[in-house]
């Protein structure tokens, strides 16, 4: 590629990629929180996280994901590096997790594998509300068991977080795909009931009946719909294991008193998922309302070279968690941007004590603020008032002289004298007071001049 410039030509802003977006501060408290909460139910269930590159040889989607999968054929970021080896920055985290234990040999424990991640994932889709080329996911594997218990808790696990979070309105949806004994005999009466149909659908569908006749459920066209409805389930077709699986399941499930709905032609977009197959869905998200997804894929780990190695696992797409949360965060973005401490110095002498205190409330994990040039005093509180300021301390000539600073409960316009070094508990008292609604007594009130 050429580096010449035309200095000719004005120069344009240069804007983030089509689908791809920045999430700036007012933005970030809601997904700190969604992720927050998240780290605290997922070990509670002792869960442990693992972070995995976003860049994975093209090979790991191909084998697993599945070679004729829309997410393969037309939406991987795949690209040869100099080496020539082809890579993909990654659509999915469940395969790379799975290829981190075979790798890695964690399989050898004789512990369960409970996993967990957060970050970025790349497809190629249509951006639309909620949907973005470069998306974010929190996932979780549990690898090692076979036991439908696994499934149930897992379940549990993802409503009690749903319900940390505020979200009410949403719908358990559950449905098992069978396995490699059972699953290809459906696929057969799949097969021939669409071909007397197939023509009537819309041209991917007629593809997928072809090539992979299970993904025609996941087709979304409005036309195809009726015809689809009448399609044979892979529930009437179960071998006498996975219809105990299932079972185990659904009673387990209201053992706990967790409701859900059997949903007959829920499939996962992914080849490597067996028996149990959910999706959650969110009534705050409209049409498009699928939050988190997910089910058991017991032979994952043999398809990529491991050992076999049952799993189950889930993937939320945090953009659209995000959107869901948001109408029950009000105030939250200020809230989490809310400085506990302004520090203001009026004049050169105190501009050291001054620091010296903002080190000290950090180091207790205060959220401190420290003009860097000085301001005067009335410039200095307007300030602290659009940092959203709990408290501003006020360090000038005179609380040097006499050994106390001031300090203004903003919220009330309250001052009062104290010691520097008592400052530190007398701050973390009124916050942790605040926090419960509570009040603390003060001392004699003085104004700086």
């Amino acid at each position: 590629m050429s580096s010449k410039v035309d200095v000719t030509k004005p120069i344009q802003p240069i804007r983030a990629v089509k689908g791809t977006r920045d999430l700036l501060p007012s933005e970030t408290p809601v997904w700190q929180r969604v992720e927050e909460e998240a780290r605290r139910v997922l070990a509670a269930y002792n869960f442990r996280e693992i972070r995995t590159p976003v860049l994975e040889p093209t090979e790991l989607f191909a084998r697993s994901v599945g070679i004729d999968t829309d997410i393969v054929t037309k939406e991987m970021y795949t690209f040869q590096d100099r080496g020539e080896e082809s890579l993909t920055l990654r659509p999915e985290a469940t395969a790379s997790v799975v290829r981190a234990y075979i790798e890695h040999s964690l399989y050898n424990s004789d512990r369960i594998q409970k996993l967990y991640y957060l970050g970025p994932m790349f497809r190629r889709e249509r951006p639309q509300k909620g949907r973005f080329r470069q998306f974010y996911q929190i996932g979780a594997e549990v690898l090692g068991s076979e036991s439908p218990a696994v499934d149930v808790e897992v379940l549990e696990m993802l409503v009690a977080y749903l319900g940390r979070l505020g979200i009410q309105d949403f719908r358990l949806l559950l449905n098992s795909v069978g396995c490699g004994e059972c699953r290809p005999e459906y696929v057969k009466v799949l097969r021939r009931a669409l071909e007397d149909v197939k023509a009537q659908m819309c041209v991917d569908c007629q593809r997928r009946a072809d090539t992979n006749p299970l993904r025609v459920f996941d087709c979304k066209v409005e036309a195809d719909q009726p015809i689809i409805a009448k399609l044979p389930v892979i529930l009437d077709h179960l071998c006498l294991e996975c219809r105990q699986h299932f079972n185990s399941v659904t009673q387990g499930l209201e053992q706990r008193e967790l409701s859900y709905e059997i949903t007959p032609r829920l499939v996962r977009g992914l080849d490597y998922y067996t028996r149990t197959t959910f999706e959650i869905t969110s009534g705050a998200l409209g049409a498009q309302n699928s939050v988190l997804g997910g089910g058991r894929y017991d032979g994952l780990s043999e398809l990529l070279g491991g050992p076999p190695t049952p799993g189950f696992g889930f993937a939320i797409g945090e953009d659209r968690l995000v959107l869901a949360v948001e109408p029950t965060a009000a105030g939250l973005a200020a809230d989490g941007q809310a400085v506990d401490a302004y520090v203001v110095w009026i004049g050169h002498e105190a501009l050291k004590p001054a620091a010296e205190l903002a080190r000290s409330l950090r180091r207790q994990g205060r959220r401190v603020e420290l003009p860097y040039d000085f301001t005067k005093l009335k410039k200095a509180m307007g300030i602290a008032n659009k940092l959203n300021a709990r408290f501003a301390v006020i360090i000038g000539e005179a609380e040097l002289a006499r050994g106390r600073y001031q300090i203004k409960d903003m919220s009330t316009g309250q001052q009062e004298e104290v010691e520097p070094d008592r400052i530190p508990a007398y701050l973390r008292d009124r916050l942790a007071a605040a926090a419960e609604g509570k009040t603390v007594a003060t001392g004699q009130s003085f104004r700086s001049e």
